[in-house]
């Protein structure tokens, strides 16, 4: 089994010499990692650093739905889906605006309207606060979004923390709305799906090289998400999607570096949604850590040409 091409093997040194000269400012761009005994300080710095990172873009449109907090983009005229997006940041950090110059670009390529969702974080709103967010969003989308956007067809997707939400929802829209056949795509970028912490969130990693998370970090968030529970209690199914019936499900892409702590993740729930006859494209950055679009490479460029490609696949046209 191999998991990336001859092509992207020969990019390997340049991404090597890449990560090498720019993690350290990519680094420095999400905050330094101090070491901080008290849990609210611990929150409230990570907060105050994620945000530093943001690029947030003036023709957003801030709406909220169903009761939640959203931010738009709208295309002209009657979009062709609409691409229900949610943020990163370990279900404790991040917000919408971090991800408008993307969410921008999928709206102007591909004519869709986006609704990132502004979910409940931990530790003040534990599980299940942030998935029911994105489910209350997504009943919304799928009775009134032909009236609103003009379509009702529905991708789902987002990264780190994000990628696990659209997990999750695209799951409760089968399970609790019995309408995952309005849903035509997820797109599921380095996401946690195992709380109960993978090999490689335990540190377990083909590489060893850096990364922006780490045990002690991932273990934090999910002690914020999930408090009071043990591994196992973690990795019941409506909690992690990796241990969930994965039956009846729509086209996935699924992204991943082999530096990422969370590679086990993407790659334990890959296999288990081709398994259960689903198709699914995975796409694995060999040495590229977590959060591998910010840096600029040949094999971010592979990346971001196959996110392309199948998004022009699963929008309806």
């Amino acid at each position: 089994m191999r998991l990336w091409s001859d092509e992207i093997e020969a990019l390997r040194p340049e991404a090597r010499e890449v990560l090498a000269r720019d993690f350290a400012a990519v680094e420095a761009l999400i905050g330094e990692r101090k070491p901080i005994a008290d849990r609210d300080e611990r929150v409230a710095q990570a907060r105050a650093s994620m945000a530093q990172a943001f690029t947030p873009l003036e023709d957003a449109i801030e709406r909220e739905i169903a009761g939640v907090p959203c931010r738009l983009f709208v295309p002209d005229g009657d979009a062709r889906a609409v691409y229900l997006h949610f943020h990163g940041g370990g279900m404790m950090v991040g917000a919408p605006e971090m991800n408008d110059i993307g969410n921008k670009e999928l709206c102007r390529r591909f004519g869709v309207a986006v609704v990132s969702v502004d979910y409940r974080l931990a530790p003040e709103h534990p599980w299940p606060a942030g998935p029911d967010d994105g489910v209350a969003v997504a009943e919304w989308i799928l009775a009134k979004g032909g009236d609103e956007f003009g379509a009702d067809r529905v991708v789902i997707g987002g990264e780190s923390a994000g990628g696990y939400m659209a997990a999750a929802v695209a799951l409760r829209i089968r399970d609790e709305l019995s309408a995952i056949d309005h849903v035509d795509g997820v797109n599921l970028v380095f996401g946690v799906y195992d709380w109960g912490r993978s090999p490689s969130q335990r540190g377990i990693r083909p590489v060893d090289g850096p990364d922006i998370l780490d045990p002690d970090g991932i273990r934090f968030f999910a002690d914020c998400y999930l408090p009071g529970r043990t591994d196992d209690e973690r990795r019941e199914p409506a909690v992690s999607p990796a241990f969930a019936d994965l039956r009846g499900l729509p086209p996935a892409l699924m992204s991943v570096g082999t530096g990422d702590h969370l590679l086990d993740d993407t790659l334990v729930l890959a296999s288990r949604w081709a398994a259960a006859g689903n198709e699914v494209e995975l796409f694995v950055a060999p040495e590229l850590p977590h959060g591998f679009m910010a840096f600029q490479c040949g094999i971010t460029a592979r990346w971001a040409d196959t996110t392309y490609a199948w998004f022009g696949r699963v929008v309806p046209s």
